[in-house]
């Protein structure tokens, strides 16, 4: 089968319910660190709660790739699975931010509340689905996009997935604004932040039904022309190698990729935890103790906008990436990223203050200097290793090997979760700031970390 060149519509069509996925991914982000410091939990303890979104994502998806990889229906190959993580999400993204609404016993179970577990079970429901919608995005790119054409594909994913951050990350200070309480009673989340999650979960199954109603995936006998396979299913039964098998055989890329990736999710995993405390502390002068104050949950709203400038600061970055490439190469522009975005994070330990405009308190126009230049590193981590992965790697296994290579996205955030609490108390004394040099300082070795890449096409 010609490896024939997509449009332009048809390569969006192919992503667009990413937009719809990543604003829900965008309101967790942003958010989870608020709701559960709202519900009660202590900032010490506070990265223990983001162990869950990596953990499941390294579970489910090694699981939807190899599974998808074997599924043909008449609906599509990857697409039941996006259409069922979808549905499962929107569920989930209308209760978890009630959870201090409903009438639990105040009985604590290891130093936990009823409406932290009720929350933490629902995080671990909403990552849950939240992958499984993911992850047939990325493997359709794989599916059915030539060589030529991946980087563009990935592209133009990148650019939906920056534009549903912007938005999941707007909308709490949006509906602040127009009114929708920013507060609420101790121990309750703010409407505002509820109403954040509803209009998020309807984008998110509207933008899923347009994918899965507009793109048709290659059937079996297609798909093994275009990937150069067989297609006979007792033959694949025969082939399958099993994930231990695929590990060891898997390109040097997949591995030296990796460890570029553990130094920089780990560090996106501290921004993430800590920007909220960060800015209430260094802009809005609060007191560390009482998240219901006023002071923390208006940080809260602007972490969702710092967040957005950063998303944005990653548009920018990745419209300037090609030329970068060209003139650098891809290991260098990789390395100069991630660089820039180390640059940003250190430089937040040094933002104090806040000023006034029409009437609004916002914090230092420093801060979002700062997260436009995160946004860099953002830009790279989303362009480059999907990229330099999919085109070392066999299209047979394709969805199986991209799940697995996804567990270098989830591995250094448990690992950066595990270590948060200690790093915060022993290295940092206690100031949220300092977890994010901590971040900067992980970029960094990234950065070394990207010259031992060898790039190679299958």
């Amino acid at each position: 089968m010609e490896k024939r060149n997509l449009s332009f519509g048809q390569l969006f069509n192919l992503s667009f319910g990413f937009f719809g996925v990543q604003i829900a991914y965008a309101l967790q982000s942003a958010n989870i660190s608020r709701i559960f410091a709202t519900l009660g939990a202590d900032p010490h303890s506070l990265s223990f709660f983001w162990i869950l979104p990596p953990l499941m994502g390294m579970i489910v998806q090694p699981l939807v790739g190899k599974y998808s990889d074997k599924t043909w229906t008449r609906m599509g190959r990857r697409k039941p699975y996006l259409l069922v993580g979808a549905l499962i999400a929107v569920a989930v993204m209308i209760l978890l931010p009630n959870a201090g609404n409903f009438s639990f016993a105040q009985a604590a179970f290891l130093g936990l509340n009823a409406a932290m577990w009720f929350g933490l079970f629902s995080l671990m429901f909403l990552d849950t689905s939240i992958n499984i919608a993911m992850q047939p995005f990325k493997m359709m790119v794989g599916d059915m996009v030539n060589e030529e054409q991946k980087g563009t594909a990935y592209a133009i994913q990148s650019a939906l997935c920056n534009a549903g951050s912007v938005v999941g990350y707007l909308l709490p200070i949006f509906f602040t604004w127009i009114g929708i309480a920013n507060t609420a009673p101790e121990g309750v989340i703010p409407d505002s932040v509820k109403w954040s999650f509803y209009i998020g979960a309807a984008i998110l199954i509207l933008c899923s039904l347009y994918t899965f109603a507009t793109v048709k995936e290659l059937n079996p006998q297609e798909y093994a022309e275009f990937h150069g396979i067989k297609a006979d299913k007792e033959e694949e039964k025969k082939e399958d190698p099993g994930f231990i098998k695929l590990l060891v055989e898997a390109p040097s890329a997949f591995w030296t990729v990796g460890l570029v990736q553990f130094f920089c999710w780990a560090a996106f995993m501290y921004m993430w935890t800590y920007s909220n405390g960060m800015i209430a502390v260094n802009c809005f002068d609060w007191a560390g103790v009482n998240a219901a104050d006023e002071a923390f949950q208006t940080a809260g709203g602007w972490v969702g906008v710092a967040f957005c400038v950063q998303a944005v600061g990653s548009l920018l970055w990745a419209a300037f990436l090609p030329k970068l490439e060209h003139w650098t190469g891809n290991k260098g522009a990789y390395a100069v990223s991630l660089v820039v975005g180390a640059i940003g994070f250190i430089s937040v330990f040094f933002v104090h203050g806040n000023f006034v405009l029409f009437g609004k308190v916002l914090p230092s126009i420093w801060l979002f200097v700062s997260y436009l230049l995160i946004g860099a590193a953002w830009a790279a981590m989303l362009a480059l290793p999907f990229t330099i992965v999919t085109n070392a790697i066999k299209g047979g296994n394709m969805g199986y090997y991209l799940g697995l290579f996804n567990c270098t996205i989830c591995v250094p955030q448990i690992v950066a979760a595990l270590c948060g609490g200690l790093l915060l108390k022993y290295v940092c004394s206690n100031v949220q700031a300092g977890m994010l040099v901590v971040a900067g300082v992980l970029l960094l070795l990234g950065a070394a970390s990207v010259f031992l890449i060898k790039e190679k096409k299958n």
